[in-house]
Parts: structure tokens; sequence; C-alpha cells
């Protein structure tokens, strides 16, 4: 018997946190650090879902 292919998860984690410290950053030289983080948060999150997504689709 063949041994299936094992799928290795893609971690999409690292955009969230990115997209996070991103947001803070550029919401801190706004004014703004918490609006920042709530949008970072919520960029973050769209591109952690697509690639979790993309990889079930795998």
């Amino acid at each position: 018997m063949a041994d299936p292919q094992s799928k290795t998860p893609v971690a999409g984690g690292c955009f969230l946190s990115l997209a996070i410290l991103v947001g803070v950053a550029i919401g801190a030289m706004q004014g703004q650090a918490s609006l920042g983080f709530v949008i970072g948060l919520g960029v973050g999150l769209a591109i952690a879902i697509a690639v979790w997504l993309r990889d079930r689709m795998r």
C-alpha cells in the first residue's frame, strides 16, 4: 500500500502578528495606536483565514 502524502499545514499566524504590529506602528504615528491595532487585527485575520482556506483546499 502506498503511504498517503503527508500534508504539512501552512502557517498563517505570522501574517496576523505582522499585520497587528504594522497597524500599531502606523496608528502610533497618527496618534491612534488602538485604532491601528484594531485595523491591523482585522487585516491580519482576513489574511490568516484566506491562508487557512487555501490550505484546506490542498
